[in-house]
């Protein structure tokens, strides 16, 4: 096998085509990965690449239009030449869809064909068809995507109106930002509710109403309607005392599972939903707070055992993560989030 190999590291490209009797037998491509549809076409019929062996690195555009690149490899595709191999569509189905349901978006493309709407490594290419086809209609990307059926307005603007025109409150964003619907929807409230909090954390009230039923009862919901709830073990460490309290308010409630997490906390397990109030109420006397194992807030820190006891360790990696888990916890964010510290 003879390996053919093109390389741009500036602009993160990489294609890799394996060769046998100049047939293609594979490839590998990061980056640019408009012509993978052309490579799987020639390694599958076979063809013969000895005739534009020397520039099929470059591309089916060939050199003759580099100022039209992607245009030339879309027009250079045939009408069944699949364009998506995990759903089956062609160049033609493509095509076909944007003329006859008059089609402008990738996401109108991925809603009507599938095409691009599983792994998305075709998705340069089918936003190259679009152009190609759309023409000057065409926006590969859409200036303002709004937050939800209720408004016109974008996640940005949003955000940008309650910093700049000081909006405390969810009413004021509402009625400032002319909401379509007067108390939002199940969408938009838990994301104002965020913003809010987040640019106003001292005279915004936190509005309960608009989070998620996992953060209202202060556990994970489970496949059987019960719930999960996880006290928080600041940097993992816990005392006898602190085991004997998570013990008795199992049995207690009869909480029929408890499981170590990988977080470095204890899962109890089973919970159901009338017992989270009295359970929480025992859980907070003996001292523990939440673990918002349910939110997108600080989770937990992760540490290693460190210089403490650790023979090999390098330096107060418990100590660390505790410090870091006390100043964060409590903290919400967009997404959930988790640190560590080894050494």
């Amino acid at each position: 096998d003879e390996t053919l190999i093109l390389q741009d590291l500036a602009n993160d490209v990489y294609k890799k085509l394996v060769v046998r009797d100049n047939r293609i037998k594979g490839a590998v491509m990061y980056g640019d990965t408009m012509d993978g549809t052309w490579y799987f076409q020639l390694l599958r019929e076979g063809t013969d690449i000895s005739a534009f062996r020397s520039t099929i690195l470059f591309g089916q555009h060939d050199l003759g239009d580099a100022g039209h690149g992607d245009e030339s490899r879309v027009a250079a595709l045939s009408s069944d030449a699949e364009i998506c191999g995990c759903n089956g569509v062609t160049k033609g189905d493509i095509v076909d869809a944007i003329q006859t349901k008059g089609l402008f978006t990738l996401d109108d493309v991925r809603a009507h064909t599938k095409a691009s709407a599983s792994c998305g490594s075709c998705t340069g290419l089918v936003e190259a068809i679009l152009s190609s086809t759309v023409g000057e209609g065409y926006e590969a990307k859409p200036s303002r995507k709004p937050v939800c059926a209720c408004t016109e307005h974008s996640h940005d603007d949003v955000i940008q109106a309650i910093a700049e025109r000081e909006l405390k409150d969810m009413r004021a964003v509402f009625d400032f930002l002319e909401w379509k619907t007067p108390d939002g929807c199940a969408t938009c409230r838990p994301a104002l509710n965020y913003y809010l909090l987040a640019r106003w954390p001292e005279e915004y009230q936190d509005d309960a109403q608009s989070r998620f039923i996992n953060e209202r009862a202060h556990g994970n919901i489970q496949k059987d309607g019960t719930y999960s709830v996880v006290p928080r073990m600041f940097g993992g460490l816990c005392t006898p005392s602190d085991l004997r309290a998570i013990a008795d308010v199992c049995d207690k409630y009869d909480v029929p599972e408890m499981k170590v997490t990988g977080g470095q906390r204890i899962d109890l397990f089973g919970v159901k939903k009338e017992d989270l109030p009295p359970l929480w109420k025992d859980l907070t006397d003996a001292g523990f707070v939440s673990g918002h194992a349910y939110g997108k807030a600080m989770r937990t820190v992760k540490t290693c055992a460190g210089k403490t006891w650790c023979r090999f360790g390098t330096q107060n990696s418990t100590g660390l993560g505790v410090k870091l888990e006390e100043l964060t916890w409590g903290s919400w964010m967009p997404h959930k989030y988790k640190l560590a510290v080894s050494g």
